[in-house]
């Protein structure tokens, strides 16, 4: 049975039908949804044959999409033409097409981050570009990534959803692809990277898959951390600095280190880097 149930319908409020799971779409959505008629949300690829109806019922209906993981079909794409589905897509497109756009900036050093609003096309992430804009001086941690650029592509649309201006195609040619992230990727490999990549790994695997280390033989996820260079110890063993020094650091490749400042050892609870070394160290070396 279909289930259509709706709020009051706000006359004075676009229709949206939203497409969406994760931190993005949660934070799209709750930027919009004061603010439009909201027919339906849409989680999963079982939601799309609701969605093909509830679209026949409220023709004016805009389609909404932010990080939905599903493949819709054309005949789904055509109900909303002309306008299309619109897709808030966190990279400056072309760049960065695919299902791990921030992550991967993160992972390739990048300073700025960005959102594309562009119609959704059955290639991946390649149809014509409505708006796009660049942040600058983000912290480097992913969900305040995923939430400032949700944000700021939300209330783009709220501004311009009745009145889009004209798409511009994208240049395939200069288009680069992501990877979806996986759990092969858990575990750190510090002698084979630099200092620097070690802690935007850890900060890109925050929530999945998670980035792991072994201390004292225990397999811990690690949640916060910095990176701390060998010059930084000199200056402190000659009293220039301040404390530099952790209980717990992970030497890399460059010889300089990741120093953690909270994990989560398996099977239990989140705790700062002293206590985990309180518990698990004993007289074991502090770093590894």
């Amino acid at each position: 049975m279909l289930d259509t149930k709706t709020e009051p319908q706000k006359t004075s409020q676009p229709k949206v039908i939203f497409f969406g799971n994760g931190l993005l779409a949660d934070t799209t959505l709750a930027t919009i949804k004061d603010h439009v008629h909201l027919v339906f949300h849409a989680r999963t690829k079982s939601d799309l044959s609701q969605v093909i109806e509830l679209k026949k019922q409220n023709p004016d209906a805009y389609g909404i999409l932010a990080s939905f993981g599903v493949l819709i079909k054309s005949d789904v794409l055509e109900l909303f033409e002309p306008a299309g589905i619109l897709n808030l897509h966190p990279s400056l497109l072309p760049q960065y097409r695919g299902a791990s756009p921030i992550e991967s900036a993160i992972l390739a050093g990048d300073t700025d981050f960005s959102y594309s609003i562009m119609k959704l096309v059955k290639a991946m992430d390649a149809g014509p570009v409505y708006h796009q804009a660049t942040i600058k001086n983000l912290p480097l941690d992913k969900s305040a990534i995923y939430q400032a650029l949700a944000t700021a592509g939300a209330k783009w649309l709220l501004e311009h959803l009745q009145n889009l201006p004209t798409p511009i195609p994208q240049d395939n040619t200069t288009a680069t692809y992501t990877e979806k992230l996986n759990k092969s990727q858990s575990f750190l490999q510090p002698d084979k990277y630099k200092a620097s990549e070690i802690y935007r790994q850890i900060v890109a695997f925050q929530g999945f898959p998670k980035p792991k280390h072994t201390f004292f033989d225990k397999t811990c996820i690690i949640l916060d951390a910095k990176v701390l260079r060998v010059t930084d110890i000199l200056c402190e063993a000659a009293g220039i600095n301040g404390s530099a020094s952790s209980p717990l650091m992970i030497k890399c490749a460059d010889r300089n280190f990741v120093v953690i400042e909270r994990l989560q050892p398996e099977g239990k609870k989140p705790m700062d880097a002293k206590s985990f070394v309180n518990g698990y160290g004993k007289s074991r070396p502090a770093h590894t």
